[in-house]
C-alpha cells in the first residue's frame, strides 16, 4: 500500500527530501547544501543544475534512509524558494544563466526606471506585487536584455521561463507547469483571474510564449521519468515555501497568521476566496488552489533573518553553530546599547528601501560578542514586528496570536522575545517542517492521503507556546529605539 508522500523542500541554501506518512509524521529526510554565487556587491546566483541534482540526490537518500521504495509512495509535492528565476533552452533543457535568486537586487536600477515610466501602479493593482528586485519579472526582463539573442530566441518560443518549481519539474516530468502561488510572485499574474496578463506582458516586453502553464496547487502536475527514482511517481502537489508553510500550518480560516524564520522572514495572514489589497505596504498574494478556485493572503517578507546569524559565522566568525546563539544572547541582561538593522540587500516590507544596507549602532568599547548575537537575533523579532502591526492596519483585526515555523523557531530566545516584542502568544507546532509538509498535505490532497482541510487541522498540535512577559513602557522603548535606528540607517545612503 502507497502509505508514504514525498516532499521536495527546495530552499535558498539546502535541498531537503522529506518522506511523510498518513499521520503527517517524519518518516525520513535528508539535506544537501549548495553553493552561493555572488558576482558583484548584491548580486545572487545558483547554479540549476546544482539545485536538481543536490534535489534528486536528496530524495534518493531519504529514501534510501526511510528504506523506502518507490513503489510505497503515492506521490510527491514540491516547495520551493520562491521569485528565483530559471531561463532554459527548450531544445536542449539547457540554462541560458544560473539561477537569478530572490535576494539580488541586480534590477534595482531597471525597477527604478519602470517606476518612472509610470507603471507601478497598474502592476499593484493587477499583481498585488510592487515593482521591485524581488519578484521574478524584472529578473527575467534583466536576462532578455542582457544576454545577446535571447530575446528574438524567446519571441520564436525557443526559450522557457521558471520559477524553481517549474524548473524541478520540467526536469522531472518533462512538463511546463508552475502553480498559483508561485506565479503570482512573478509580476506577470493578474492574481484577480489566476490568469498571465497580457497587458503587463506587453507593457514589460515579455514574449508569452515562454511562461509555463498554470495548474491548480493540488493536482496533476505529470509523472516522474522512470529513470530517475526507478519508476514514475506522480507529482501533485506544488505550492511556494511560505504559502506551503501557511498550508502546513493550517492556517485555512481568514485571519489566521504564520511567520517563517528561514533565510528570511515571511509573515502571512489569510484572506479566503477575496484578495485583500494592502494599503501598507505588504503583497496581496495568492495563497493557493485546490481546484475549487483561489484562495488569498497578505503576506509581509523580510529579506535577511536567518541569513544574518549564518552572516555572524561564516563572515564575522564569532559564532561556531547557529545553535549557541540563544544561549550566547541570554548570557547578557540585554544588547548593551547595540542594535542592528541587517538591510544586506535593502529592506523589504513595510519599507521596500532598496538603497538602505546594513548598521549596527550604539557599539562601546563594553559590546561584546554576545551583545552582537542578541542584537541580532532582536533585529530579527524586531522585523516580524513590522511586518505583524501592517498586518493588522491592513486587516482591521488585531491578531491575538501566531504560529511559527521555520529553523530560527527553534531558538527559544528568540520566540520569547518575539512574543514579548509583540505583546501576544506565539505557537511553535510538534512538527518543524511545515513547509515541506505543506506540500506533502497539497500532494497527499490530490490522492486521497488525506481527504479534506478539515482532516489536516486536527493533525496540528503545539509543541510550545510563548507567552510575553515584558514590561509595557520596556517593550516601547526597545520599539522606539528600534525604528530610529531603522531610520537613521536609511538616512545613510
Amino acid at each position: 500500500m502507497k502509505e508514504y508522500i514525498l516532499s521536495l523542500d527546495q530552499g535558498t541554501t539546502s535541498s531537503r527530501a522529506i518522506i511523510f506518512n498518513r499521520k503527517s509524521e517524519i518518516h525520513s529526510m535528508a539535506q544537501i547544501e549548495f553553493k552561493q554565487i555572488y558576482p558583484e556587491p548584491g548580486w545572487v546566483e545558483h547554479d540549476p543544475y546544482e539545485i536538481l541534482t543536490t534535489q534528486i540526490d536528496a530524495a534518493k537518500s531519504a529514501m534510501e534512509k526511510g528504506k523506502i521504495g518507490p513503489d510505497s509512495l503515492a506521490a510527491i509535492g514540491i516547495t520551493n524558494q520562491r521569485e528565483t528565476v530559471v531561463l532554459w533552452e527548450k531544445k536542449t533543457g539547457k540554462p541560458v544563466y544560473n539561477a537569478i535568486v530572490w535576494q539580488c537586487r541586480r534590477t534595482a536600477t531597471l525597477c527604478k526606471e519602470l517606476k518612472q515610466q509610470g507603471y507601478e501602479e497598474e502592476i499593484k493593482a493587477r499583481t498585488g506585487l510592487i515593482i521591485d528586485p524581488y519578484f521574478s519579472g524584472t529578473k527575467v526582463l534583466w536576462l532578455l536584455r542582457q544576454i545577446p539573442g535571447l530575446l528574438k530566441k524567446a519571441e520564436k518560443g525557443e526559450i522557457c521561463f521558471g520559477t524553481i518549481d517549474t524548473w524541478l519539474l520540467y526536469n522531472l516530468t518533462h512538463h511546463h507547469y508552475t502553480d498559483p502561488s508561485n506565479a503570482s510572485r512573478t509580476l506577470f499574474l493578474n492574481i484577480h483571474t489566476g490568469s498571465w496578463d497580457h497587458e503587463i506582458l506587453d507593457m514589460l516586453h515579455i514574449p508569452p510564449g515562454i511562461l509555463p502553464e498554470v495548474r491548480p496547487s493540488s493536482g496533476d502536475f505529470g509523472k516522474t521519468a522512470k529513470e530517475i527514482f526507478g519508476k514514475e511517481i506522480p507529482v501533485t502537489g506544488v505550492a511556494g515555501d511560505q504559502q506551503a508553510a501557511l498550508f502546513g500550518q493550517g492556517c485555512f480560516e481568514p485571519g489566521s497568521v504564520k511567520n517563517t524564520y528561514g533565510t528570511g522572514c515571511f509573515a502571512l495572514v489569510t484572506t479566503g476566496k477575496v484578495p485583500v489589497m494592502s494599503k501598507h505596504n505588504l503583497l496581496t498574494t495568492i495563497a493557493w488552489d485546490l481546484g475549487q478556485g483561489l484562495e488569498y493572503a497578505v503576506e509581509g517578507s523580510v529579506f535577511i533573518a536567518g541569513a544574518l546569524v549564518q552572516w555572524l559565522r561564516d563572515s564575522l566568525k564569532i559564532i561556531d553553530d547557529a545553535g549557541e546563539t540563544a544561549k550566547m544572547a541570554q548570557s547578557v541582561n540585554d544588547t548593551g546599547g547595540v542594535y542592528i538593522v541587517p538591510a544586506f540587500v535593502g529592506l523589504g516590507a513595510p519599507y521596500w528601501d532598496t538603497d538602505v544596507r546594513g548598521t549596527i549602532f550604539g557599539l562601546t568599547r563594553g559590546s561584546s560578542r554576545d551583545h552582537i548575537v542578541r542584537a541580532a537575533l532582536e533585529s530579527i523579532a524586531f522585523q516580524a514586528r513590522d511586518l505583524i502591526l501592517s498586518m493588522e492596519q491592513d486587516t482591521g483585526t488585531s491578531i491575538a496570536s501566531f504560529r511559527v515555523d521555520g529553523g530560527a523557531s527553534k531558538n527559544d530566545f528568540l520566540m520569547q522575545f518575539q512574543a514579548d516584542i509583540l505583546g501576544i502568544p506565539i505557537e511553535r507546532p510538534s512538527v518543524f517542517e511545515t513547509t515541506a509538509l505543506g506540500a506533502a498535505y497539497l500532494a497527499g490532497l490530490s490522492v486521497g492521503i488525506w481527504q479534506n482541510t478539515d482532516e489536516i487541522s486536527a493533525d496540528w498540535h503545539c509543541d510550545r507556546k510563548y507567552v510575553p512577559g515584558m514590561e509595557d513602557k520596556v517593550r516601547i522603548e526597545k520599539c522606539r529605539t528600534w525604528e530610529k535606528a531603522v531610520n537613521a540607517a536609511r538616512s545613510f545612503i
